[in-house]
């Protein structure tokens, strides 16, 4: 294969009308000029130069080359030139894949983002198994969990603490527990999704965590759905407070149990695949996405 370095050099030279001259150009030694230029010849299998000790002239395909040396030489600095570009302006396609229990979260703030940069296009994938984000060329992903795969990068956004909550019809209705142990008498909303039922709920307990087994009619594999069975007094929820923000202000959920904390779930992640010439784009998203969300 040819070395893009040595059509450089072959290009110099003719510029230059010497060895001695693309030498001193290049600000390295005529031997190692001339040794660049036998070693182009030597892997095209032709003469691009007749030698003497007056002068050098080109042989027809030695013009021939020059001319093709010129172009990549032209397109090897617009590629340099692009690459500058892109690397200093916030814009292109970013993809996103978000799960679709933090969508209330991250579409509002996806828009807020599409705002501030409005060279940027943000195709959001909304998704709740595990993503490969090489093989799926996603720039970024917000999950909730923790990294098993070290090949990719995670930087926290926030924490996740986690409430329980129930619409005040659902209250107004079954009553409202004043323990863990009383959930065992009221419809519970549970997240099920890949064959798990999280029925099994921990509280905060002194000196052990204090842990209780809930039912109800309603089992749902997105916790989006949960929160608007939730909303309609289906039964009582445990969620992220930041799912539930919204619903929270506008009273349509309240929280209660608040005697008996929840520990928090997993934190809040941004990933992507590489640490090193990271897109703009994806470093300005990521950091947006941290401030807005408090990490």
């Amino acid at each position: 294969m040819l070395n893009p370095q040595h059509l450089a050099i072959f290009a110099t030279i003719v510029q230059a009308g010497s060895i001695s001259g693309a030498a001193s150009q290049l600000g390295c030694g005529k031997s190692v000029v001339s040794r660049q230029l036998a070693r182009l010849e030597s892997d095209l299998g032709a003469r691009l130069i007749q030698r003497s000790t007056r002068r050098l002239a080109l042989t027809e395909i030695g013009e021939m080359v020059l001319q093709e040396a010129r172009q990549i030489d032209r397109s090897l600095t617009n590629i340099e030139q692009l690459t500058d570009q892109y690397q200093q302006q916030v814009r292109g396609l970013l993809r996103v894949s978000c799960s679709m229990a933090g969508r209330s979260q991250v579409v509002p703030l996806v828009a807020e983002f599409t705002r501030l940069y409005p060279q940027v296009t943000v195709a959001l994938q909304l998704e709740d198994h595990m993503v490969d984000l090489i093989a799926e060329q996603v720039d970024v992903a917000i999950r909730v969990s923790h990294l098993p795969d070290s090949s990719l990068v995670a930087r926290k956004l926030a924490d996740n603490p986690r409430i329980v909550v129930a619409a005040p019809a659902y209250l107004e209705r079954a009553g409202t527990p004043q323990t863990p142990a009383q959930l065992s008498d009221h419809a519970c909303l549970v997240y099920a999704n890949g064959g798990r039922t999280f029925d099994e709920w921990t509280f905060a307990g002194s000196p052990e965590p204090y842990k209780v087994k809930v039912s109800g009619a309603i089992q749902i594999n997105d916790g989006g759905a949960l929160v608007t069975a939730a909303c309609c007094g289906a039964g009582i929820l445990l969620i992220p407070r930041k799912v539930v923000a919204e619903e929270l202000v506008r009273g349509e959920l309240v929280e209660i149990l608040q005697n008996w904390p929840v520990p928090p779930g997993s934190p809040i992640y941004a990933v992507y695949p590489a640490r090193d010439w990271l897109a703009l784009k994806t470093s300005a998203f990521i950091g947006f996405m941290q401030e807005r969300m408090g990490g």
